[in-house]
């Protein structure tokens, strides 16, 4: 029997709400109601942009034809970018304790600017900045990009944005604090991500493996989805959690 969304929405909320450990695991699915493009498939931005252009030894080589790309992408139009439904759902579940943390493959800050504070960022954040010599790190609107590729004003070593490039190891503190949710959730909550990128894509097999159940968020199915889910909410992300959380919502603040 195929139950319906509103019927699977009720399960995940009862779920959610007796969960002790709750892990948001986001992919670009969840900020494309911000007006951000998927990456990859159909409309995604490889489309339009060679992504050679971020690969870390492109990058060092001619930092000028990178830095152009990256300006029209995370600066130019990401930069406009604002939290959605989704993102703001996911931040009242943190203050209410409904959520323990987030593990996000974005690099678009959203998440924050929802009001989470618990996020761990697999591939870094666009709004930062950090120099190649002296390490120093800045926060986007600090720093100029009139001028391409931008230097550090301390050291006028280049300025590279903190997020992972193509050629570039997972930061070891996000990989470790995801290993470490993936062991501890009960419920692990999938949203807008089709599985295909790694290393990240093994993390919701893992806390499946150990133990969570695993409620999915997308408008098609993933790789996830008849492989380790066990309630899948079809449908945009916004809307999707805001019907999720009205349900919610419906308790009081925790107090502790």
């Amino acid at each position: 029997m195929i139950r319906s969304l509103d019927s699977a929405i009720l399960d995940a909320a009862s779920l959610l709400r007796s969960s002790r450990f709750t892990t948001a695991f986001t992919g670009a699915g969840i900020s494309v109601e911000s007006g951000i493009p998927p990456f990859r498939g159909e409309k995604g931005l490889w489309n339009k942009y060679d992504p050679r252009t971020l690969e870390i030894g492109f990058f060092l080589n001619q930092p000028e034809e990178s830095w152009k790309v990256i300006k029209q992408i995370f600066y130019d139009f990401f930069g406009k970018a604002a939290p959605n439904q989704a993102h703001v759902v996911l931040a009242g579940m943190e203050q209410r304790g409904m959520l323990s943390c987030i593990i996000t493959q974005n690099i678009d800050n959203l998440h924050q600017a929802a009001g989470s504070t618990v996020v761990h960022e697999f591939h870094g954040n666009s709004m930062k900045l950090v120099c190649l010599v002296c390490m120093h790190t800045y926060v986007y609107g600090e720093i100029s990009l009139d001028t391409l590729p931008p230097r550090c004003p301390k050291c006028e070593g280049l300025l590279k944005p903190d997020f992972v490039f193509f050629g570039e190891a997972i930061p070891q503190e996000p990989l470790a604090a995801a290993y470490d949710a993936a062991g501890k959730s009960d419920v692990f909550l999938i949203i807008g991500s089709t599985g295909e990128v790694m290393p990240a894509n093994q993390i919701p097999p893992l806390a499946k493996q150990n133990g969570a159940t695993i409620i999915e968020i997308n408008p098609q199915e993933s790789h996830y989805t008849r492989w380790i889910t066990d309630i899948f909410l079809q449908g945009k992300a916004g809307e999707v959690m805001g019907k999720l959380g009205e349900i919610l919502f419906s308790t009081p603040l925790h107090n502790d």
